[in-house]
């Protein structure tokens, strides 16, 4: 009885010590949210510029410092185990053969790009490869899963949030000039819709992009851009391996510190096979969605509490630079594949 007394104890004090910071990332997730239901603005964006104007809160023996770094890790994997719930077999098998591996296709060569480039502009691996992982999967909930498996720096929290930033700005510009460029350009409905999910990189914007043309182009986009979120594990998995096999090689001394397969990326996976199998019950699966939903805008508010915008500013052009040749070539990359495919 003493040592179960002595155990609530010590999770009583760190829920406690847990419990400030995790309430005011939830409190800028709101405030982000309800800016975006009344302005249109992006949540995601707004979260982060929110919890950078509060930077301040994390600083080291704050009271909300612990919480906060809590939020921004584990919260982060909760919502992307969650983010199984939106994936299923019939969704990536109702897209077709030959767009399925044109998104597939697409996003590797985009990462591959993403590193290539990197290297010739002298940025960082796991900070090129983060960006470009955003930039062809799913923007800044890509980012915030490949983060948890890449190795950490002293900059890797300013290195997330510039891309968060990065890919969510862009993405709303795409919002507005891609569907009056298709349009103006005569494509029909249906490649205008698939060009938008292929390309844009935020669903929400996906779905406000295709939703501006048509209902098919808007639901076409839609089916598009969740097949590309379904490329969110694999591709997680094997950056993980391919890190893994870095850290173990003579730099890294021989030893490797993260499990082969991340326990939120088994989650992930485990969800989307039970979804798939239709063992998920609407209500729950709707649920799921939502807790997901608010878990990851929570987890970039609380990256966004702790960066500050002086230190990200110091990545320099370079990195902006990076940023948009890894749109502009994912979305001439779909583009030639689309005309490929008629």
């Amino acid at each position: 009885m003493a040592d179960a007394s002595a155990v609530f104890s010590r999770l009583g004090a760190r829920a406690g010590e847990l419990l400030p910071g995790c309430l005011v990332a939830v409190l800028v997730a709101m405030a982000a949210q309800f800016v975006s239901e009344h302005y249109g603005a992006p949540a995601m964006l707004m979260a982060l510029l929110f919890g950078m104007a509060l930077n301040f809160l994390s600083e080291p023996g704050s009271a909300a410092s612990a919480g906060i770094a809590f939020t921004a890790r584990d919260v982060l994997k909760f919502g992307v185990f969650l983010l199984g719930a939106r994936i299923s077999l019939e969704l990536v098998t109702g897209l077709g053969w030959e767009m399925f591996l044109l998104v597939g296709a697409a996003t590797v060569a985009t990462i591959l790009f993403g590193f290539l480039a990197g290297r010739i502009l002298k940025i960082r691996a796991a900070f090129a490869v983060l960006t470009a992982g955003a930039t062809a999967i799913c923007g800044a909930s890509a980012a915030l899963a490949i983060h948890c498996v890449l190795p950490q720096s002293e900059r890797s929290d300013e290195e997330l949030t510039f891309t968060v930033l990065a890919v969510t700005l862009l993405s709303t510009v795409a919002m507005i000039f891609y569907p009056i460029a298709l349009s103006m350009a005569g494509f029909p409905d249906s490649t205008a819709g698939a060009f938008l999910g292929a390309t844009i990189h935020d669903v929400a914007q996906v779905v406000g992009a295709g939703f501006s043309i048509s209902d098919e182009a808007g639901k076409t986009a839609t089916l598009v851009k969740l097949t590309r979120v379904a490329l969110l594990a694999p591709v997680v998995i094997v950056l993980a391996l391919m890190f893994q096999a870095r850290r173990a090689g003579p730099e890294g001394g021989g030893r490797v510190t993260t499990p082969l397969l991340p326990l939120f990326v088994a989650g992930f996976l485990i969800l989307a096979a039970v979804n798939s199998a239709g063992l998920l019950a609407p209500p729950v699966k709707e649920a799921a969605i939502q807790v997901s939903r608010w878990a990851l805008l929570a987890a970039i508010a609380a990256v966004g509490l702790k960066s500050s915008l002086k230190s990200m500013t110091m990545l320099g052009p370079v990195a902006v630079a990076l940023v948009i040749a890894e749109t502009l070539f994912l979305a001439g990359f779909v583009f030639l594949g689309l005309t490929l495919i008629g």
